[in-house]
């Protein structure tokens, strides 16, 4: 049987595969830490849970599984020998999380297995590849814990840095000490580390985190590249005084200052091609009703497609707070507390994409979408080691990070149809 054939004669098992995936997601939504709402965080029980949920789905396909020195979990199917190509998501989530950012993909990876492995379950393929597989389920993309992102993917990539080991989260644990009350040896986190000549290369699906699919009418796209992102802590210092006492040509108000610096982000990255910038937290102290704020912290997310056109929006940011700031009598200050470059998608791999959804949806008449990713994804860190590729499936309003954040039966059914025949066509591609 052909790949082509193959894939062709299993509409019913992608239909199937589909509302698997949909089960699953719901199944996953239940382990969290806030009965109210989805939780699940680097080094937590419900960490633990879904990794033993995922290894089992795992053995279910005859993947040989493992839970690496980082806490993510791998299954591995195929010659032991062979390089392998790397498929996967992350199953970690922020707070008041959606069922499917990261989780659909995990799952639909899984789903590609379940199509292309021999029926016997041995360590095999149904049509020939040169490569082995391993499905991947990064255990901390979204950083929601500590406070710096792609922790378990930074490990994978071998790009650990020391320095992490003293993040603490909002009780005071810190990042050592988590781990070693998961199990983990932080002694032994590099044995995570994976080397290049081990992998050709790593396939991600996810949900869009926008609405460009939807507003297109256009159920899956290829992803280009991984914007860049730059996050900071700001914090404006001005003088707290009474509320009553004081008039407005003494105030040195810093909760102003701070409120016009978050308008000067909307203006100066609305004004531009592919940068977007959030203000997303915002804290006034003291915080009592009749005390003129005397400082004010807040946070920036600064995110662009190409690193140089974000860091130039940061100068000119820059240069308006200095401004506001001069003109308020206020004082401010600026700490990084995340940078990550942007990530191209390897040309190849945006080609076997582009082929699997070409094959999915052989009635279109155009090229299929090609959009980049405003949203970081584990890719980021993996392109460290291996050639990068992502599909995006769409996203119904674009909602993400949200408990209405949605994908259709029939959208997943396309992903695992086109992330399978993407698997397919890389086969065919010298190593």
């Amino acid at each position: 049987m052909t790949a082509a054939s193959l894939l062709r004669a299993a509409p019913d098992a992608v239909a199937t595969a589909a509302r698997r995936v949909m089960a699953r997601c719901e199944e996953l939504a239940r382990v969290s830490a806030d009965t109210a709402s989805i939780e699940r965080v680097y080094l937590s029980p419900e960490h633990a849970r879904v990794n033993r949920l995922a290894a089992e789905w795992m053995r279910e396909l005859g993947m040989r599984t493992w839970q690496d020195a980082a806490g993510n979990q791998v299954g591995r199917i195929g010659d032991p020998a062979a390089p392998a190509l790397m498929l996967g998501s992350h199953l970690d989530t922020v707070l008041d999380a959606g069922r499917y950012d990261g989780i659909a993909g995990v799952l639909i990876a899984l789903e590609v297995v379940r199509l292309l492995r021999v029926p016997s379950g041995d360590d095999g393929w149904t049509v020939p590849l040169p490569f082995a597989i391993e499905v991947v389920a990064f255990s901390d993309e979204e950083g929601t814990r500590f406070g710096k992102a792609l922790l378990g993917s930074s490990a994978v990539a071998g790009t650990w840095n020391d320095a992490w080991w003293d993040l603490a989260d909002a009780d005071g644990v810190s990042l050592r000490r988590a781990f070693l009350e998961f199990g983990l040896d932080p002694g032994r986190v590099g044995e995570a580390a994976r080397r290049p000549d081990e992998l050709v290369g790593y396939l991600e699906a996810h949900i869009e985190q926008g609405p460009e699919l939807d507003r297109a009418g256009e159920p899956l796209a290829v992803v280009s590249s991984i914007a860049s992102a730059r996050r900071f802590q700001l914090v404006v210092e001005g003088e707290a005084r009474h509320a009553g006492g004081t008039p407005y040509d003494m105030r040195r108000d810093a909760l102003l200052g701070a409120s016009e610096a978050a308008l000067a982000v909307e203006r100066i990255c609305s004004a531009e091609h592919h940068i977007v910038g959030t203000v997303g937290r915002f804290e006034a102290f003291p915080g009592a009703v009749n005390v003129i704020p005397g400082e004010v912290q807040f946070s920036l997310d600064l995110r662009g497609e190409f690193d140089g056109e974000r860091d130039r929006v940061w100068d000119a940011l820059a240069r308006d707070l200095d401004d506001i700031m001069g003109r308020r009598g206020l004082r401010w200050r600026a700490r990084e507390v995340h940078s990550a470059a942007a990530v191209f998608c390897a040309p190849l791999l945006q080609d076997v994409v582009a082929g699997g959804i070409r094959a999915t949806l052989p009635t279109r008449s155009e090229a299929p979408p090609v959009i980049f990713s405003r949203a970081g994804h584990d890719g980021m860190a993996l392109g460290a080691i291996a050639d990068v590729g992502m599909l995006f499936l769409r996203n119904p309003d674009g909602v993400s990070h949200h408990p209405d954040e949605a994908v259709s039966a029939g959208d997943v059914a396309h992903g695992i149809r086109a992330l399978a025949e993407a698997v397919l066509l890389r086969g065919t591609e010298p190593a």
